[in-house]
């Protein structure tokens, strides 16, 4: 069976805001998800983790399944987001790595020359098979809301891979970057190659979006994005484009590479919370449906003020509309904080529901 014939086996959602948001239709009533909706704010989710580690937790499909359906019954959100972390498919495909809790991802041998990216295993879609079968679980039990499959994208995973974990000023990454360009694009390729395997597996398995995060990418100045990373983002988004369901690029501190992140192949383009989306409209150019973009902060501020805030986005997403974005999808702008009032992101969805 041809990879277009097992896409096209997916569900049909016609009527999903989510969906319709983000392929320029006009919704019901306006999308509402939360990156990192599943996660340490919900009581539920810290209770069925306890004692069980993040990487285990990601490889147990009954698990996967359970926890991303957690936020869609407690709030009531437009879409889910499958349960995983963006260094699964390293894992899966042989890197030495553990998820660190405080820290994050930790890599025992970083990725620092020629040899070690040639030494890079690949990822074959059965090391993933945990993944799909968590999807063909949600699939089943979601109904009517659609899921979004997610991985890093290759600038994210090289950072982690050439630093050893978390950087605040990926100096290691910048240096190979710019003193080896032969060894960074021949790491990129490799990890574009990882990311197309995982996205691959998931669309197979039935996920309705794919979201690609590209979360260190605003550390970038405009011209290295361009020359680095872009090249590499494009072809990911190209060799999903035949799955025919919406494609969403996100990163964080990415206000002044929102146009070239546009440029990239995304359907979908993510907006942090620094400025404002009509704003954000007009960098990325008309045809983008956006996401976004509460700050996460903010839902610690108390009711009038988040309300005050949502209402705003909403006004600024009509404004992006305007300009001529093709729709929107109310979001926070980066993911949920763990001390987070679940009551708060259930009241969140309420109001911009009913706007």
């Amino acid at each position: 069976m041809s990879e277009r014939a097992v896409y096209a086996s997916r569900r049909v959602l016609s009527d999903a805001p989510f969906l319709a948001a983000a392929q320029g239709r006009t919704p019901r009533r306006r999308p509402v998800w939360f990156m990192r909706q599943a996660g340490r704010s919900l009581p539920e989710y810290r209770e069925i983790r306890a004692g069980i580690g993040m990487l285990e937790s990601c490889f147990d499909p009954a698990l996967v399944c359970e926890i991303t359906m957690q936020p869609v019954r407690r709030h009531g959100v437009d879409a889910a987001i499958l349960f995983s972390d963006i260094v699964v498919p390293l894992k899966a495909a042989g890197i030495d790595l553990d998820i660190v809790a405080g820290t994050g991802p930790v890599i025992a041998k970083p990725v620092r020359s020629a040899a070690d990216v040639t030494a890079l295993p690949r990822l074959v879609p059965e090391e993933v098979g945990a993944v799909e079968q968590a999807v063909q679980l949600l699939t089943a039990e979601l109904g009517s809301t659609p899921l979004i499959g997610f991985a890093g994208a290759p600038f994210t995973l090289a950072s982690y891979l050439v630093e050893g974990g978390p950087s605040r000023n990926h100096e290691r990454t910048k240096a190979l970057m710019h003193s080896d360009p032969k060894t960074w694009h021949a790491l990129l390729g490799s990890l574009a190659d990882t990311t197309i395997t995982f996205l691959q597996t998931q669309l197979r398995a039935g996920v309705d979006a794919v979201q690609l995060f590209d979360s260190w990418a605003g550390a970038l100045s405009l011209a290295d994005y361009r020359d680095f990373v872009l090249p590499h983002s494009e072809r990911v988004f190209a060799e999903l484009e035949s799955a025919k369901v919406p494609r969403i690029h996100f990163g964080v501190g990415t206000g002044e590479l929102l146009g070239v992140m546009g440029e990239a192949g995304a359907d979908v383009v993510g907006v942090d919370w620094r400025i404002p989306l009509d704003v954000a409209a007009r960098r990325v150019g008309p045809g983008k449906a956006l996401q976004g973009n509460l700050d996460p902060a903010v839902l610690f501020a108390g009711p009038s003020a988040v309300e005050k805030q949502v209402r705003r986005i909403a006004r600024e997403a009509d404004a992006a509309i305007a300009a001529g974005a093709a729709g929107h999808i109310f979001n926070l702008g980066h993911g949920v904080l763990p001390d987070t009032d679940p009551g708060v992101l259930t009241e969140v969805v309420e109001l911009v529901h009913s706007l």
